[in-house]
């Protein structure tokens, strides 16, 4: 499961590509951000898929948190007008699948 999340992750982080130029146009301290949190899924992914224990469950909950805090900065820019709704479904949707599947890897 974890590499496969992995790979969703890194699907999410080639759609979001395009978003995050378009964001950066506009404003860049938001384009940072949300390119500093979209990275941190799959890096906490790989990270805790060669962890233990406590290490394992904490790094698979940082990559929900910054999955969820990915989410949220497309909002905000949806909501400062910089992208359109539709223009975020398709990352939703990655997010989506993402969040759903690192909390059946955090609630065995």
């Amino acid at each position: 499961m974890a590499l496969i999340v992995h790979e969703v992750a890194l699907e999410m982080v080639r759609d979001i590509r395009p978003l995050i130029e378009r964001i950066a146009r506009r404003d860049r301290a938001l384009a940072q951000q949300l390119k500093r949190s979209a990275s941190s899924v799959p890096l906490n992914i790989g990270e805790g898929a060669y962890s233990r224990g406590g290490n394992q469950l904490s790094r698979f909950q940082d990559a929900a948190g910054s999955a969820n805090e990915t989410r949220s900065a497309l909002r905000v820019a949806e909501a400062w007008g910089y992208i359109r709704p539709t223009e975020r479904v398709v990352v939703d949707a990655l997010l989506d699948r993402v969040c759903a599947m690192l909390w059946r890897l955090t609630h065995r």
